[in-house]
């Protein structure tokens, strides 16, 4: 189990210190995909018991982060690369129009928040942290998403967002490489720049290309590191050529 990197807490500590450290471990894939979690054995690492281990756990489940087992143990989450198409498909659907609403109901202080949320998503980039870096990229969409002014669209969006952080985080490992790609810094200035202009269709365009970079470049991650080939079928084809058959 990655969980070397927290000490012994203080008795009493509570689940949402438990909580904190297991979604950073999970998130930065310390804990990798498929772990098995043992509240015995997290109880003992955290100088806990079980009840606020168990607390949260559940509450990782929540974000779908981990899976409860009817038998009570707990596995980190598998990412499931054959959904990936689907996923992007939600995400670029989400994010498109959660842009354009934006670019239509923005305020003065929703560009001034935009702003400063990119403003410390590029002090992630430089600092090289990728686990700040993808809190700082939600951080930024979610900004968007609040100028949107539709909270149920909002907070799809945020699952969305939450979900793909661990995808996230393999993106940024590709990108580290220096002949593969960029990262989202441009992307992020020029979609605030529509938004600021009220550029409805510009933003929306921008919005579906910072999806398919996103997309592709992790493909190409996943082709290099775990398999040897990934679909783009959207669900849509999928559903197509399955009718066909």
């Amino acid at each position: 189990m990655g969980s070397g990197s927290a000490e012994r807490l203080p008795k009493g500590a509570g689940w949402k210190t438990v909580y904190t450290v297991l979604r950073a471990e999970i998130l930065s894939l310390e804990l990798p995909p498929g772990e098995h979690l043992d509240e015995t054995t997290l109880a003992e690492r955290f100088n806990l018991s079980r009840s606020p281990i168990r607390e949260a756990l559940i509450r990782l489940a929540g974000e779908e982060l981990v899976v409860l087992l009817p038998n009570r143990s707990t596995l980190v989450a598998p990412i499931d690369i054959r959904s990936f198409p689907r996923y992007v498909e939600a995400l670029d659907i989400t994010q498109r129009i959660i842009t354009r609403l934006a670019a239509e109901h923005r305020t003065p202080a929703d560009l001034k928040t935009i702003a400063a949320r990119q403003r410390e998503f590029e002090a992630t980039v430089k600092e090289g942290d990728h686990l700040a870096m993808s809190e700082g990229n939600k951080n930024f969409h979610m900004a968007i998403a609040q100028a949107s002014r539709n909270p149920y669209l909002t907070g799809f969006y945020e699952r969305l967002l939450t979900q793909g952080r661990r995808m996230l985080h393999m993106h940024f490992e590709y990108l580290k490489k220096p002949t593969h790609g960029y990262l989202l810094t441009d992307e992020h200035d020029d979609m605030l720049l529509a938004i600021k202009r009220g550029d409805v269709e510009r933003a929306d365009r921008l919005a579906h290309a910072h999806t398919r970079q996103f997309r592709d470049q992790f493909i190409e991650f996943m082709k290099e590191n775990y398999v040897t080939s990934v679909s783009l079928e959207s669900s849509h084809e999928i559903s197509r050529r399955s009718g066909e058959e």
